[in-house]
């Protein structure tokens, strides 16, 4: 990440040029979430899968660099809906109540993920907004390490939620929070 710029820009990304550069972006995943080699390698599959699923949209960022522009920030997501392992783990998380109210018709916002090196420069905000505008969906719907992070810190002001704290996924020990925001997203006043 050396001899990057602060300045980015945020884009959509065509579904064939996320097929094609999946691996490049579960690189930033893995630096980003703090998980080693063999977890990312692990995720690619499901990721791939992902790309296929209703209402799939996907956002860059990208950064000059000594060697031309790359990737430093991605977001992906889709329509949740019974079934699928996310929707599923959510719905046993969530009261009645609560699931009957956020899960309908909702978007997950599946990965977001920013380089460590790019952090703290807006990205993260950018490409959450550029991900979910104009979403014909009433809610977007996201977990993230419960923990004091980055990631945590700007969804709460953001205007997402709290639907659930200490959820523990299967396969990773930290406990998450899932949380919920309606849409569209108010931009946070500065």
């Amino acid at each position: 990440m050396t001899g990057t710029t602060p300045t980015s820009r945020v884009t959509g990304l065509p579904t064939p040029w996320l097929r094609d550069h999946m691996h490049e972006a579960l690189a930033i995943y893995g630096l980003a979430m703090g998980y080693d080699a063999a977890v990312v390698a692990g995720r690619y599959g499901y990721a791939i899968q992902h790309i296929d699923r209703p209402g799939f949209r996907a956002v860059g960022a990208f950064a000059e660099s000594s060697d031309g522009e790359q990737l430093v920030g991605f977001g992906y997501g889709y329509v949740v809906a019974p079934g699928q392992w996310w929707h599923d783990q959510v719905r046993a998380a969530l009261d009645r109540r609560t699931a009957k109210q956020w899960l309908p018709d909702a978007f997950e916002v599946c990965e977001l993920h920013v380089h460590p090196d790019q952090q703290s420069r807006g990205l993260g905000r950018r490409l959450l907004h550029a991900l979910v505008a104009d979403l014909p969906n009433p809610v977007a719907l996201l977990s993230t390490p419960d923990a004091d992070t980055k990631a945590f810190r700007l969804y709460h002001a953001d205007g997402f939620v709290d639907l659930a704290r200490g959820y523990h996924f299967p396969g990773d020990a930290r406990p998450f929070a899932i949380l919920g925001a309606t849409l569209p997203l108010a931009p946070r006043s500065r």
